[in-house]
Formats: C-alpha cells, structure tokens, sequence
C-alpha cells in the first residue's frame, strides 16, 4: 500500500506557487526600459529636423527611421553573445548590464546635436542591451507550469504597455522644455542648448533605479548558478529584515527526533525543495523538471547516489522552435513598421499642393499634429494596451489556446495595414475617432500576439537549460526584423509621399504579414517539457506501480528520503 502510494505521489508533483515577488522585482527592473524607448518617438521627427540634414520634409521620415532602426540593427548584431552568456554566467548579470547600457545610451542620445552622434547613442544601447531574450528566460525559468503561463507571460507585455505610456508623455512634455514650458526653463541655459536633453534625463534616472532595484531583490533562475552567494541580494533582504522585521518562529522541542518536522524556515534546503520565489515547496523524488537539480534514490543494497542534471543532449532548434522564430520575426517586423511609421504619419504635415487624387490608391495628405498631441494619443494607447495584457490576453487565451489565437491575429492582421492609410481621407471632425479606433484594433492584437508566441517558443523547447541560447536568437531575428521595418517603411513612406501614393508603406507591410499568416499554420505545439507536469495518464499507469517504488533494505523510499534529509538537516 505504501509502494502503491509513493508510486502515485512520484507522479502527481504538487503545483508550485505562482512566483508573483520575482515576477514584480522583474517588472520594477524592466519597466525603464520602454520608458526610454518609447519617448523618442514623439519628438524624433522633430529632433531629426532640427539637425538640419536636410529642407527636403518628404525625406525626414527616412532619417527618422535611421534613428530607430540604429538600436535594433546593433541589438541584431549581440542578442544571441547575450543570450549564450546568460546560459553561462546567469541571468541576473545579463540584465543588469543590459540596463546599465540603456542608461548609458540615453544619456548620449540627450546631448545628440547631430545625426551620426544621435545613431551612435542609439546604436550603442542596442549591442550593451540583450534583454529581450534573457528576460523571456528567465520569466521561463521562474514559471515551471502551464497553468500559469497566460498570467505570467501577460506580465512583460504589461510592463511594456505601462512604460508606452509614461515613455511618450515624458518625451512629448519635456522635449524642447524652453518652447513648452518658458516659465520654468529660461532661454540660453543647457536645455536650450540641448533641447531634447530632458527627457532622456529622466529615461537615465529610471533606469538608475531599475539598476538598484535588480542588484537587492533580483534572485538568479539559471539553475547551475541560482545556487551562488548573491552579496547584493543578501544586502537587500537584510535592508527588508530592517524595514519589515519578522517575528522569530518558535521550532516544538521534542525529545524524540523522529518526531521533529524535517525543515524549518530558517534552515537550508535540500535541492529541488526551493522555489524561484523563494518560498518552500517539497517536490516529489524522482519526478523533478530538467531546470531543478534532482535527488534521485537507486536500489543499489543499502546505498543512495545523489545524481545531478546532466545537460540536455536532445537538439535544440527543432523544426517547430524554428518555425517560432520566424513567425516571432515577422511580427516583430511589422509591429515595429507600425509603432514607428505611425507618430511620423500623424506628424506629416499636408502638402501644400495636393496632387491629383486617383482612389482607391493615389492620395497624400498629412495630420500636422505637434509633439504634445502625439504623446497624448500615444500614451492613451498605452493605457489601452496595459487593459488588453491585464484581462484580455489570459481570457481569450483560456479559451482559444495560444496556438489557435495567434493564427487568428496573424490571419486578421492584413487588414490593419491595408485601412490605416485612408484615416487621411476621414472628414475633420472623425479623423481622431479614426486614430483612436485603430490604435485600439493594433493594441489589442500586440498584446495578444506577443505572449502567445512567447508560450509557443517556451514549450517548443525541448529543456529550459538551452532557453537561453533560443531565446537570444529569437531576440536576435526580432531585431534585425525591427531593424529594417523602420528603415525600410521610413523609405516606402518618403517614396509615397513623393509620387502621391501615401499608403504605400502601410500596405507593403501589409504583404509582410501574409507571409505570418502562413507561417503561423505550419506551427505546431509539440507535447514538450511543459507538458511533463501534467498527470493526464496516472490512472492508466496505477497498474505499473512496482516499477515507481524503491525498496531498500525492507523500508519505502519515503522512509529514505526523510533519514537522508534528516541527515543534511
């Protein structure tokens, strides 16, 4: 009865908790980055004109596009060295240094009084940054289950929808602060001299604290170097010990020590028995995930042999990852063209001779709007987005599934691209309600479609001991991907904008995510490492049971893991 009972209890692994302090010690560090990210955009048309490099308007898009495309071609050119060195010395390292290069970058762009110094900051922010793939990670290694990955993989997208919204109301408000706000800045000081300087300022100090923040409460995932002295985070538990002291636990006194419980709060560990979040959880032996190290018990006389994880030797960049990497490109590409041609397009001013119209195609015009009103639109597309990641994204994914839901944005996306252009035909008084319609329509597909390909790309691969290195390429195809969509529709745009075709850009983006849609109906969702936690067929294998217990010497395997523990205790 015993034997029958461990055999089950080795098989049904208790659900770990949810990793919800990590998850938020992740946000608070990642946050800063599309703070400084997104608040060029408001005010990079503008700052491009002021460099003078042209009288030419029609070409300021495509030198705005340069800019933007600078970080992505140099984070193209290093995601995949930062992701094998996530794999090597961890996680936490990566990431910090990531951040420490976006401070860093920001605080050049600021001083930018010309184009190649104005590329170069953003160029280097992009090779000192490879975030993107070690936080989609290490949000993986915090995250061991499927039940919760709709909520843990809408986090980032969330972060990034809350940093869309700070981002372009700090750059739309603080950029040129001389013309916006003369009564606090006076002409003739350094924010005049630099008037783009502000805002970046403000990006720097963000970043700053994100730094901070990651070095105290930031725990490493990477399962080989998770177990190493952190010296900054035991500095911030003791800061929180001093702010928020906790009462001692009283351990029962027991003359008996068979009668003690095993483990304490204060005591160590045995491996596999602490979570990612730092809150006890006893696993089942013998049914550990590849990420854990793992106590495995051998009927061998009357000895236990304490075997590590041994690295995976299955092939990592198996058909249905690659297939994943391609479709996260193509979206990476297309949403990039969007977020970057779209404040250039709401910042065109109307020709001052229309050529001759020729519809369905042949038409150009422009929105004029100013900074401030293209930071207010794009943060309120923002706020939308941080309500589509919050409810949204989980429910629709609960009930369509990752895969089904990411073949139905990728089939419906055309149409987004093909009606934006004609917002300029819309009457006056229906031009914002334009705007804003399809800036909610493209929210809600962004916020879907990342995470969703995210899930695919987690449990396409074969053991999160090779996520690191996957995950770097597929940062590293998004950023190429990112790199060339503003380049390249910052071209088509200044083209469309000479020959009176304006919506060229948008409608050959359009063509892009055709070729999604059909990628997106190759991707499979093969039974994986995820799929390991999932107790579908225990009844099926009850009949099986005296292959899952271990005898030794007359006594069940419970009884060898409590002494062994008892020992280490």
């Amino acid at each position: 009865m015993g034997a029958k009972l461990y055999g089950k209890m080795s098989r049904r692994k208790e659900i770990p908790p949810y990793p919800a302090r990590q998850l938020l010690i992740l946000a608070l560090c990642r946050i800063c980055e599309p703070i400084a990210f997104m608040s060029i955009f408001p005010y990079i048309y503008h700052m491009v004109k002021d460099f003078n490099i042209t009288d030419d308007e029609t070409k300021i898009s495509f030198y705005a596009g340069m800019v933007t495309s600078s970080f992505t071609f140099a984070e193209f050119s290093t995601s995949v060295l930062w992701g094998r060195l996530s794999d090597k010395i961890g996680r936490k390292p990566v990431l910090l240094m990531g951040l420490a290069g976006t401070g860093l970058s920001v605080l050049i762009f600021g001083f930018a009084q010309s184009l190649p110094v104005a590329l170069f900051a953003r160029a280097l922010g992009g090779f000192l940054n490879g975030n993107i793939g070690v936080l989609q990670t290490t949000v993986a290694e915090l995250v061991t289950v499927k039940e919760h990955q709709p909520r843990a993989y809408s986090i980032m997208p969330l972060v990034w929808c809350l940093g869309s919204i700070i981002g372009p109301m700090i750059g739309g408000a603080l950029a040129k602060p001389v013309e916006s706000l003369p009564s606090v800045f006076s002409p003739g000081s350094i924010w005049d001299h630099f008037p783009y300087l502000l805002p970046n300022l403000f990006s720097a100090i963000c970043v700053f604290m994100g730094v901070i923040i990651g070095i105290l409460f930031l725990e490493e995932t990477h399962s080989e170097r998770k177990q190493q002295r952190d010296h900054g985070l035991e500095f911030g538990n003791y800061l929180l010990s001093r702010i928020f002291p906790k009462k001692p636990v009283a351990v029962p006194r027991t003359k008996n020590p068979e009668e003690r419980p095993l483990l304490y709060e204060n005591e160590e560990l045995l491996p596999g028995y602490r979570t990612a979040d730092g809150s006890d959880q006893e696993e089942s032996a013998g049914d550990h995930d590849d990420e854990h190290d793992s106590l495995d018990l051998e009927a061998s006389g009357n000895k236990m042999s304490i075997r590590p994880d041994r690295k995976p030797t299955v092939k990592a960049f198996s058909r249905p990852v690659i297939l994943v990497i391609i479709s996260y490109g193509i979206l990476a590409f297309h949403t990039m063209t969007f977020d970057s041609l779209l404040p250039v397009f709401l910042s065109t001013s109307p020709p001052d001779h229309h050529q001759p119209s020729s519809l369905p195609f042949k038409f150009a015009d422009g929105f004029g709007f100013d900074t401030k009103t293209i930071g207010v639109i794009l943060s309120i597309q923002g706020l939308y987005s941080m309500v589509s990641t919050s409810f949204l994204f989980p429910l629709v994914t609960e009930k369509l599934g990752a895969l089904r839901l990411f073949r139905f944005l990728s089939v419906s996306y055309p149409l987004l691209y093909f009606i934006t252009p004609y917002l300029v035909l819309l009457p006056e008084n229906l031009r914002m309600v334009g705007i804003y319609a399809i800036v909610v329509w493209k929210c809600t597909y962004s916020t879907m479609a990342y995470p969703s390909n995210a899930i695919l790309l987690t449990n396409s691969a074969p053991t999160l001991l090779s996520l690191g290195t996957i995950n770097g390429v597929a940062a590293s195809t998004a950023s190429l991907s990112r790199a060339f969509g503003p380049a390249v529709s910052g071209a088509l745009y200044a083209m469309g904008l000479e020959s009176g075709y304006s919506g060229l850009a948008w409608w050959v983006t359009g063509l892009v995510t055709i070729g999604g849609a059909y990628i997106s109906f190759r991707i499979t969702e093969p039974k994986g490492r995820m799929d390991g936690n999932n107790d579908d067929d225990d009844d099926a294998e009850d009949d099986n049971d005296d292959n899952n217990t271990i005898i030794e010497g007359g006594r069940d395997s419970s009884e060898i893991i409590r002494d062994e523990a008892g020992r280490r205790a």
